[in-house]
């Protein structure tokens, strides 16, 4: 059986770019740590993740290739405590989410061991052009 792409298809020109992300964006699917995506409004969005545990210090947050990614590395605190017990998670990670065109990153807030992004998409003006036809 051979794979389809969108590149197959004649009517679909210049979409390589979005088969890419969709493969990107299929790669990344750890589940730590947990988080939520809601709709703020018709054109923002909120992601919540779960970062219990994590200062604002051991977070970073950059948009790289039109992808937003979270990453969080607690520092060590160099104490000798002895655990009797230890299943409170302290690893580091690295969430990915892939922006598509137009969709910009606003403020972070870390609150109650949740970091909140928020997001809006910017929508663009219809743009209506007329081609001029010469003879050949």
């Amino acid at each position: 059986m051979t794979k389809m792409t969108l590149g197959s298809y004649p009517h679909m020109l210049g979409f390589e770019q979005l088969e890419r992300l969709l493969e990107r964006t299929a790669k990344t699917s750890e589940g730590y740590p947990p988080f939520n995506i809601e709709q703020t409004s018709d054109y923002s969005y909120r992601i919540s993740l779960a970062v219990a545990g994590f200062a604002q210090d051991d977070l970073s947050i950059t948009v790289e290739d039109r992808q937003l990614v979270i990453r969080g590395r607690q520092k060590d605190d160099g104490s000798d405590r002895v655990f009797l017990h230890r299943g409170i998670a302290s690893r580091q990670f690295q969430r990915s989410f892939v922006l598509a065109d137009g969709v910009e990153v606003g403020e972070a807030i870390i609150e109650n061991g949740l970091l909140h992004v928020d997001l809006t998409q910017i929508r663009p003006e219809t743009v209506v052009q007329t081609i001029q036809i010469k003879k050949g």
